[in-house]
């Protein structure tokens, strides 16, 4: 299997330039899809500029304090995907990644105070000695003893010595959604109504739009728990 892809075809999704060099680090397997993160390499030097070279990247990633989502990481394939925290310790810099209007991933700046949280979306359930296990959009697993948690919902984590649930918001009528796919992405809008896998929401500048249930992320009730915009 190729270690790079021709620059060329990287995913859509990958706000990096068409022209420059022929080929471009492959993430590693892992955490999310492909088309929804971007390789520790690509974000450090081809969207921050803090490298020229893949050279200076792994320089970075094997002598300064990088982490992502609380976890220090050494790999510059490692991929860094949608709602992640990406944290320069040594310079207290942190960022998160996300989706702009046009579908492309981006990198947007927060404040040190919510760089220790995130919001996961809950793709599947299982039941594992008699708690129940949520599995999240990014690979990530967590036992809780409540049963309400439902598929499509979205936990506030809070990392640090351990995983821990801080809020939770449900995939529900007036619940605040942000668009992850669709002719709609990275709007935000309040679901008026729902209906088998279709939603109705309302945007922010009062539009009624129709999207697929699939899309819709929660990321608050009357205000979006996380920054969304830069």
């Amino acid at each position: 299997m190729s270690k790079h892809l021709k620059r060329y075809f990287v995913p859509k999704t990958w706000s990096i330039k068409k022209k420059g060099i022929k080929y471009v680090t492959k993430s590693s397997p892992g955490t999310h899809k492909m088309t929804l993160a971007l390789p520790l390499n690509v974000v450090l030097r081809d969207v921050l500029d803090y490298a020229t070279t893949n050279k200076e990247v792994k320089f970075i990633v094997s002598n300064k304090n990088i982490t992502i989502d609380g976890i220090r990481r050494k790999d510059h394939k490692f991929p860094v995907g949608l709602f992640d925290v990406l944290s320069l310790d040594d310079t207290d810099e942190h960022f998160r990644v996300l989706l702009d209007r046009k579908g492309k991933l981006i990198l947007i700046k927060i404040e040190k105070g919510e760089s220790n949280v995130k919001l996961c979306k809950i793709v599947g359930k299982t039941t594992v000695k008699g708690k129940i296990q949520l599995n999240l959009y990014d690979g990530k697993n967590i036992l809780v003893d409540k049963k309400d948690f439902k598929v499509g919902d979205v936990i506030l984590l809070g990392f640090g010595k351990k995983f821990e649930i801080k809020d939770h918001i449900k995939l529900d009528k007036n619940a605040l959604i942000y668009l992850i796919g669709g002719k709609h992405i990275g709007q935000v809008g309040k679901v008026q109504d729902m209906a088998n896998n279709k939603i109705i929401y309302k945007t922010e500048e009062g539009d009624v739009v129709e999207t697929l249930k699939k899309y819709a992320f929660p990321v608050g009730k009357d205000k979006p728990l996380i920054k969304l915009l830069k």
